[in-house]
């Protein structure tokens, strides 16, 4: 069964449990599970990060959960919750790499030797990344060590506080044969001749202290006759060289049978001495070269069964970012190169390696290095047309990994620029799913410390875009950072003092506008930072641009459909000039009908109306006149979230021009979305408005012709979505 089957999901863990007297969790009743389901069940909630001393009590009851391979990885573990919890198992297999809360290596050893049957049956062991805590180790009465797990094969102590005294001890196990000390205090390997008739991997990666002769270290690793898998690589490209060159060079008459050498990073590694030791040894499967230089070497190329890591070519490039994920460093050096590579890959789509790439930046969430250079390879691998063949499951975990590293470094420029590409993307903005509503916050916030022209005009049509697909309650979250109001409308002000028209006034008009979308808040902000006397201003300043002009209009007309706000739009002057804009052989339909839309919903309330009533009457004939003279756009113009501002229009007592405006609106989206919008009408209520409207004896004909023709399109709109259903009312209706 796949973790994604397991029962015991983490959010029913409360209902199953009863809490004991030390807060733990302990089951009140559960069935008696197959001990594959107890592991993966252990194992996913360490992934998932809710693993800890609560939570782990659950596994205290032995006879239902029996554990044999334990992870717990990561996971906040006291030594007490250990040992009450994971210690009276059988225990296989034990990965406790990187665990915090206080829980060291020795810990864990006391705990697991207090089990008789867990010094026979483990064996396998990892506890890389911890704190050993020898003192809690040293030989007493009664010794607890390493050797008194005598049935380990595996052990993994890399990144730890390993000690000479304590290698010594390990390497008198019986049966181990894998062995990770790397980047350990280690200062001697003499201790490894204990089990040269057994080990048969040794990964010594990093050893900075080891104070032996490179002589000595080749004579001591030669005689380990079992060994097969040696990893002498070192990331900080120090010490040690001399010992890596006396083995490549020393002939196959050292370590005969290895399949797989890691020498990466070792700079004095040469071309001869690869060659010489791949020739020596046919039976050689994988050879670490990255960082040496030596990648290029000619007898790598006839080997198609040596697997290399390097950076000569973009196979070894990926073989590098798949075999060292646990390596900060190798895994910044491969996406260094394959950065390099990436800048040729025009018109490539190559998941495969963006998978590579995503993977380095969720194991090094924290590493600015990696980030920085992973998300420069991930624009590489996405920009411009490849992204349309990715798919899109891997697009949506690599956004959300850009956005997290946004998140992570606010104060570093060119890792929020690499961010930024990214996402101006068309395919990613429009077809991936992603938390657009984070995105949009963490774009604001980065364009409020940076002038930088291009960057700009790519913030905001980031923004504009995601604005746009928000949902209601979204947008209306977003629109309560007075802040944000204040970004977009400075930008505004920018452009609009030196006359600039350019695609950052667009974008960031129509960001604006789609923020003030249903949304008082936002609105409100706009009023109260001064919005309402720049969009005057622009309104005059770009009299002759249609596509300014039609930006302005709109977002005025989301204001005016404001009741508490519609007061501030009482400006004669702001009135007068919108009703220029009705009609006329310049004016475009699209400026016309939002100039309209202004009108219309000032007017619709003839108590809050605080201008000259002479004004208002001549307002709503010029805009019963105007809208008759208006023909459909042949593109869409508009697109709204909700018919629902448009209800107090539709009143049976409003003016003739505000009952048309809105009708004409109504009718202009549902010819060009039919499906959509004939929906949202029903679903909405207002088929029930325009029924009224169109039956009310008082209705003048032109908003009743309007009504009527949309009442016929959602009819048609029913038929073609349902026809089982309308033809068996039909044959009733027949019948009847």
């Amino acid at each position: 069964m796949s973790q994604s089957h397991i029962p015991l999901c983490h959010s029913h863990l409360d209902s199953l449990c009863s809490t004991q007297p030390d807060g733990s969790l302990r089951l009140s009743w559960a069935p008696l599970l197959p001990q594959e389901m107890a592991d993966q069940l252990l194992h996913k909630m360490a992934a998932q990060g809710t693993l800890n001393d609560r939570t782990v009590g659950i596994f205290r009851s032995c006879e239902q959960l029996r554990l044999r391979r334990a992870c717990v990885r990561s996971s906040p573990l006291s030594a007490e919750a250990f040992r009450l919890a994971l210690c009276p198992h059988r225990l296989q297999e034990l990965d406790a790499s990187g665990v915090p809360g206080g829980l060291t290596g020795a810990h864990i050893l006391s705990g697991l030797a207090s089990n008789p049957e867990c010094r026979a049956s483990l064996q396998r062991l990892t506890l890389s990344r911890l704190q050993l805590g020898w003192t809690s180790l040293e030989v007493k009465e009664e010794q607890v060590g390493f050797s008194s797990l005598q049935g380990l094969r595996t052990l993994n102590l890399a990144n730890t506080d390993l000690t000479d005294p304590f290698l010594e001890d390990i390497c008198t196990l019986p049966q181990l044969e894998v062995l990770d000390i790397s980047s350990t205090p280690v200062t001697e390997l003499s201790a490894l001749l204990g089990c040269r008739l057994t080990l048969r991997s040794l990964t010594a990666h990093g050893l900075r202290q080891l104070d032996m002769s490179p002589a000595r270290v080749i004579s001591i690793l030669s005689q380990l006759h079992a060994l097969r898998h040696l990893d002498l690589s070192d990331d900080r490209f120090v010490s040690g060289d001399e010992a890596v060159r006396l083995l490549l060079e020393g002939g196959s008459g050292i370590l005969p049978a290895l399949v797989s050498l890691d020498v990466s990073g070792r700079k004095k590694v040469t071309e001869g001495a690869v060659t010489a030791f791949v020739e020596g040894r046919r039976g050689l499967l994988f050879l670490g070269l990255l960082a040496t230089g030596a990648g290029s070497c000619d007898v790598l190329s006839g080997k198609n069964n040596l697997k290399v890591t390097g950076e000569a070519n973009e196979k070894q490039i990926c073989e590098s970012l798949r075999r060292y994920r646990e390596r900060e460093c190798f895994t910044r050096e491969a996406l260094v190169h394959l950065y390099q590579l990436t800048n040729d890959m025009y018109n490539q789509t190559r998941p495969d390696i963006l998978k590579l790439v995503l993977g380095g930046m969720q194991n090094y969430s924290e590493s600015l290095h990696v980030q920085l250079v992973a998300s420069a390879c991930v624009f590489n691998l996405t920009n411009q047309d490849m992204a349309v063949g990715m798919p899109h499951p891997l697009l949506s975990a690599v956004v959300h990994q850009v956005l997290e590293a946004m998140r992570s470094f606010p104060s570093h420029q060119q890792l929020q620029k690499n961010c930024l590409l990214v996402l101006c993307s068309d395919t990613i903005l429009q077809d991936v799913p992603f938390d657009r509503f984070e995105a949009a916050k963490l774009v604001m916030n980065w364009l409020s410390g940076h002038v930088d022209r291009t960057l700009q005009r790519m913030a905001v049509a980031v923004i504009s875009i995601l604005v746009a697909k928000l949902s209601t309650e979204q947008t209306t979250q977003l629109g309560a950072d007075i802040f944000i109001m204040k970004q977009l409308l400075g930008i505004v002000q920018q452009k609009a003092m030196a006359g600039v028209v350019d695609s950052t006034l667009k974008f960031a008009l129509s960001a604006l506008w789609n923020l003030t979308d249903e949304t008082p808040t936002a609105s409100r902000h706009f009023i109260q930072c001064q919005g309402l006397e720049l969009y005057e201003e622009v309104l005059k300043t770009y009299s002759s641009e249609s596509s300014i002009q039609q930006k302005v209009l709109g977002l005025l007309n989301n204001i005016a459909e404001v009741e508490e706000l519609q007061a501030d739009m009482m400006q004669e002057d702001l009135l007068e000039h919108v009703v220029t804009l009705l009609q006329g052989p310049q004016v475009e339909v699209g400026i016309s009908y939002f100039a309209g839309g202004i009108l219309a919903h000032l007017t619709s309330r003839q108590d809050a109306w605080t201008l000259d009533q002479g004004l208002r009457q001549t307002i709503l004939e010029q805009l019963h006149a105007a809208i008759l003279t208006w023909a459909l756009p042949e593109r869409e113009m508009v697109s709204y979230r909700s018919f629902r501002p448009f209800f107090s229009l539709l009143q049976t007592s409003q003016p003739a021009g505000v009952q048309l405006w809105a009708v004409w609106a109504m009718h202009l989206v549902c010819t060009q979305n039919g499906v959509q919008y004939c929906q949202m009408l029903q679903v909405e209520g207002a088929v029930e408005l325009l029924k009224t409207l169109s039956s009310d004896l008082d209705t003048h004909s032109n908003v009743r012709g309007m009504a009527e023709s949309i009442l016929g399109m959602v009819e048609r709109h029913q038929t073609t979505s349902n026809p089982l259903r309308t033809q068996t009312e039909k044959g009733h209706h027949g019948r009847s």
